[in-house]
């Protein structure tokens, strides 16, 4: 029976996730104004505003951060864990669930910018037609973390600057994401 139940959590956070994949995408593109003709940015646009645009006419965006779209993927972390927890047969108290969930966010959109600096990284070592609409929405979202570093870390013809980032990725995830979740989880099995 447990391996009925991890294959089925196993479905259900990929799904989820999925979903909250497609909002953070949203948020980034938005944040960091990418080019709105990119075919893959007028995907994440099409399957995200029929979601997105009746909670924006309440929540309007804060500068270029889109509060509407990381509301949305808070709730979709929010009902993944409350599903899963439920799955189980397991009732999980509310502030814990909260937490948690924010955690997760948290911890989810940490370790997709280091896929994101990971990816742009290891394809610009190679002949890449920069004009790909993958690397430019890439290029797009990464700059930001990127633009500090860029040229002070140079050993040689090697720019450390992507491996540098991503250790400070590494480092949010373990000293601000992961105690957040112990928390989340220790309040959510406090009953």
């Amino acid at each position: 029976m447990s391996y009925l139940l991890n294959a089925l959590g196993l479905l259900i956070e990929l799904a989820f996730n999925a979903a909250v994949t497609l909002l953070l995408l949203r948020v980034l593109a938005e944040a960091c104004r990418a080019d709105f003709h990119n075919p893959l940015s007028q995907f994440v646009y099409r399957y995200t505003n029929p979601v997105l645009a009746p909670v924006r006419r309440v929540i309007p965006n804060w500068r270029r951060i889109n509060l509407a779209a990381l509301l949305l993927a808070w709730l979709a972390m929010l009902l993944k864990r409350w599903v899963l927890f439920a799955v189980t047969g397991m009732m999980p108290g509310v502030a814990g669930l909260l937490i948690l969930s924010l955690a997760e966010l948290l911890d989810f959109a940490l370790m997709f910018y280091l896929i994101l600096v990971f990816a742009w990284s290891l394809l610009s070592m190679f002949a890449v037609d920069q004009r790909h609409p993958v690397l430019r929405l890439l290029d797009t979202i990464v700059a930001p973390l990127m633009r500090p570093l860029r040229g002070r870390l140079v050993v040689g013809m090697i720019d450390f600057a992507p491996m540098a980032v991503m250790i400070a990725l590494l480092l949010a995830r373990m000293l601000i994401a992961a105690p957040l979740l112990d928390l989340g989880m220790r309040l959510a099995l406090a009953r």
